[in-house]
């Protein structure tokens, strides 16, 4: 397949816009649907965007994917009829923080079923690295895939790693998020229990992120997400739940001694049990310290 002029994009939300806003600058068209109306007329007035039909009518060759997990990817793709509806020789990039078994199960359907190509390609960063251009994308595929996909994804992040193949993404995303949730929920026991001993939290960041327990969590969402009270890192706590689970999913399939991973889990499931879904993740800083 010759790189594309145009690029489909499902999925314009908090992440997916920000993300797909950044193509045209590198010379992409982008070709853009989601199920909102509102965001439908938002895209139709942004320029090197042109709004989709239908899911079917994006005619583009290839088609990135930033949607919630691997239930939508899959009503999207095979349901909706959106893999039906492309060409032989095209290519799928799921952006997705997907599950890495399903997303090999469905690689090997699109390419048996319709000749596509559907590789995995989640990102780190967060809606602020998404409006940034700074995210890093992992990438699983075969290699002349990720070369082909790697201009398209350097236009949206600053790290564009092929991690290996299909599904290798969808897994290190997964494992990452675990590590994340990890950090973030033993720095809120932390610095909580700092502050009731009478220390400054914010003065205590600043001595961490000096030494060993430095984390994304005390660089980034303690200092700009809990200690301001904002709590809009722009990732939902429930979506953070999932992604633990595939990872300890991962864990369980390959015989990983798993005790601390459990107990992160049970910790951030015992904090969606009592907070909305669509809460932000950051939210279990408050939630530990009610």
């Amino acid at each position: 397949m010759a790189p594309p002029e145009e690029i489909g994009f499902v999925g314009l939300g908090n992440m997916g816009m920000p993300m797909a806003r950044r193509l045209p600058a590198a010379g992409y068209q982008v070709v853009g649907y989601d199920a909102s109306a509102e965001v439908m007329r938002e895209v139709a007035g942004l320029d090197g965007f042109s709004p989709a039909p239908g899911i079917t009518g994006l005619g583009t060759d290839v088609v990135m994917l930033c949607l919630p997990d691997s239930d939508v990817v899959e009503h999207v793709l095979l349901d909706e009829g959106l893999l039906d509806s492309m060409t032989e020789g095209g290519m799928v990039i799921d952006m997705s923080s997907s599950d890495p078994a399903r997303t090999r199960a469905l690689a090997e359907r699109a390419d048996d079923e319709a000749g596509v190509t559907l590789i995995d390609a989640p990102v780190s960063g967060g809606v602020s690295g998404a409006r940034a251009g700074t995210l890093t994308i992992m990438v699983g595929g075969p290699p002349e895939a990720f070369d082909l996909a790697r201009p398209m994804l350097a236009a949206i992040g600053k790290r564009v790693v092929h991690a290996g193949d299909v599904g290798a993404g969808h897994a290190v995303k997964a494992l990452n998020n675990l590590m994340s949730a990890a950090h973030l929920a033993v720095t809120s026991e932390a610095l909580i229990a700092g502050r009731r001993f009478g220390l400054d939290p914010a003065v205590m960041l600043d001595i961490i992120n000096g030494s060993s327990g430095r984390s994304g969590s005390t660089e980034n969402k303690w200092p700009n997400y809990v200690l301001t009270e904002k709590y809009d890192a722009g990732f939902s706590i429930r979506l953070m739940v999932k992604d633990l689970r595939l990872a300890l999913g991962i864990e369980h399939a390959t015989d990983t001694p798993s005790p601390v991973s459990e107990a992160a889990l049970a910790a951030w499931e015992a904090a969606l049990a009592e907070l909305p879904g669509d809460a932000d993740h950051t939210a279990i800083a408050r939630w530990l310290d009610r």
